[in-house]
């Protein structure tokens, strides 16, 4: 657990003085404007068992390649349409997610318009860790993607913000958040309370006609407390990780990599049948 734990901050630490324009620190490896394998095949078209092309949508501080390089080509072998895009940041930067949240919901519009005039569907299902689990809520309630996608899974998303365990009030005290706010816009509008969320939340935290789907883990300490991740409305449904697989003890970062969550998803995909039961042992056989 402990490991884990220490992995996910070893990426954030990472990735936070870079986006300052400190020290050259390590990003996430995968060069930025390379697709997941499985993703972005232009010339796919969806089948009758999996009728909507899938939208893959990445996290702060994170790119598609490294965001996605696990469950894109498992959603690829299981016979989905498979987008991803990056968004956030400046083109080919290995850090995206950055910039303020609404424009990054205006490239998630574009970027599902393309999708459905290659694929001919009506309509997407979108997947999305972190950030990328909250910000399409935007565009969904405000930019008219509620009539373009049939559901959203998001997967530890940010949905009424984080207090990160309390640091982000020891970072204002320093003058810490402050700065990394003026770097990230994004990371600004994620703290709890942020005039962004109030705005998104106000009235209610979904739309008709959309499913929303919330995979959690107990062990989040990003997006803290992990109960802020959930949404309220008929049309969610919130699931603790630890509920159904009580030895998971994948963290924020960790979860994008778990098979239990490749299995969630698949399932929470599939038109045919529930999201669970799931072989904790052996989720995906």
């Amino acid at each position: 657990m402990r490991f884990r734990r220490l992995k996910s901050w070893a990426v954030i630490a990472a990735a936070i003085p870079t986006a300052l324009g400190l020290s050259a620190v390590a990003a996430p490896a995968a060069h930025a404007e390379t697709s997941p394998d499985g993703a972005n095949d232009w010339n796919c078209k969806p089948s009758f068992l999996h009728p909507r092309p899938v939208v893959l949508v990445h996290g702060t501080f994170e790119n598609m390649a490294f965001n996605w390089q696990k469950l894109s080509p498992a959603l690829k072998k299981a016979g989905y349409c498979v987008y991803a895009l990056n968004y956030g940041g400046a083109p080919d930067a290995p850090i995206q997610g950055t910039g303020e949240i609404a424009a990054s919901a205006g490239q998630l519009s574009a970027f599902v318009d393309k999708v459905l005039a290659a694929t001919g569907a009506s309509k997407v299902d979108m997947v999305g860790h972190s950030q990328g689990g909250m910000m399409p809520r935007y565009y969904l309630k405000f930019l008219g993607g509620a009539s373009k996608v049939n559901k959203l899974i998001g997967i530890v998303p940010s949905n009424h913000g984080t207090n990160l365990d309390g640091l982000v009030e020891l970072g204002s005290l320093l003058g810490i958040t402050q700065a990394v706010v003026k770097a990230a816009p994004a990371a600004g509008e994620q703290i709890t309370d942020s005039d962004f969320l109030k705005n998104l939340n106000a009235g209610g935290d979904t739309v008709p006609g959309v499913q929303y789907i919330v995979l959690s883990t107990k062990y989040d300490e990003v997006v803290t407390p992990y109960t802020s991740e959930f949404l309220n409305g008929s049309n969610a449904q919130n699931v603790l990780l630890q509920d159904k697989c009580a030895n998971d003890t994948n963290a924020h970062v960790g979860i994008a990599f778990d098979p239990v969550m490749i299995k969630f998803v698949e399932n929470s995909l599939d038109v045919w049948g529930p999201y669970w039961p799931i072989d904790c042992g052996n989720p995906l056989g």
